[in-house]
């Protein structure tokens, strides 16, 4: 099983004790991979994950009263609630129009389904079990969850902010994903989601990650190579922050902008490192190219100054 397979099994087994926190759990699957017909009496979803699907009707039990499985409705991935019961739980949700119809919207969900802290979090936990994923930390850094419009995937990266994690937002093909990179700030997402065994197992990962990465360095930076290295990360460091100093990095071009952020998130890592840390990756000479024109930049601002000087 996958560490994202992993993740979600213990996700799923997880049902808050109150009704409003699963309101928004529901909702947030419902969201993520479900369909309503125009007039609101049919809903249909095709949950990929028979865990998520099992979850979905338990969470439908409990907040809504309807019980799929003693109606025949439901298998692995496919749920379908109809009639009074569909327009009971959009009402619910917040998605039933001031005509009695399904309220199409380009984000999420109302504000007033999480209002609550806790909310948030259960709202976030649907949105990841229905549409996330997670990278094998032994690997790599990387969550994410794929969004079918800009609205919803802006939603959530505020939701997920109010909590204190900062996401960010590509548009990739038709879709918007939503993903977080560094590992402290993917720890701190599990346990927003109340994944504590795969937090402890992640957590457990980069301690010893970076306990061979320091090793490493130590070793590495005995040789000319690394010295060279280090030397000239230490230099586009100076420029980086020059320029944030001198200008701020919201005039730059998004592509310069993007490899002074990892550069300095990243001081220590390999042009390969930092073309692999971007969305979407990057070669190691677009990685230098972009880093180049930085460091251009930086020539012209300071040559400026001096001429200010005189």
């Amino acid at each position: 099983m996958s560490f994202s397979s992993e993740v979600k099994a213990e996700l799923s087994r997880q049902v808050s004790s109150a009704r409003h926190c699963q309101i928004a759990e529901a909702a947030a699957i419902f969201r993520m991979c479900g369909q309503a017909s125009e007039d609101g009496k049919k809903l249909f979803l095709r949950i990929e994950n028979p865990k998520v699907a099992k979850k979905f009707g338990v969470l439908l039990k409990h907040a809504f009263e309807i019980d799929l499985r003693a109606s025949g409705k439901m298998g692995s991935s496919v749920c379908v609630i109809e009639g009074r019961e569909a327009l009971g739980f959009l009402q619910t949700v917040k998605l039933l129009g001031a005509d009695g119809h399904f309220e199409e919207r380009p984000d999420f969900i109302s504000g007033m389904i999480v209002q609550n802290s806790c909310c948030k979090r259960a709202f976030i936990r649907g949105a990841f079990l229905s549409g996330g994923s997670i990278s094998n930390p032994q690997k790599s850094y990387h969550l994410e969850i794929v969004c079918d419009g800009a609205g919803k995937a802006e939603q959530l990266r505020g939701l997920i902010g109010a909590l204190g994690i900062e996401a960010k937002v590509v548009l990739r093909k038709r879709y918007h994903v939503l993903y977080i990179k560094e590992g402290n700030q993917i720890v701190d997402m599990l346990g927003v989601m109340g994944a504590n065994l795969a937090l402890m197992e992640l957590e457990n990962v980069r301690i010893l990650r970076e306990m061979r990465g320091s090793v490493n360095r130590k070793v590495n930076c005995e040789t000319a190579n690394i010295n060279k290295t280090v030397s000239a990360a230490v230099e586009q460091m100076n420029d980086i922050l020059y320029i944030r100093d001198k200008i701020g990095f919201d005039r730059l071009p998004e592509g310069l902008e993007e490899i002074a952020v990892a550069r300095l998130e990243q001081p220590e890592a390999t042009l390969k490192e930092l073309g692999d840390s971007l969305t979407p990756p990057v070669g190691k000479s677009g990685v230098n190219h972009r880093l180049r024109k930085l460091k251009e930049m930086a020539r012209a601002l300071r040559d400026n100054d001096e001429e200010e000087s005189l």
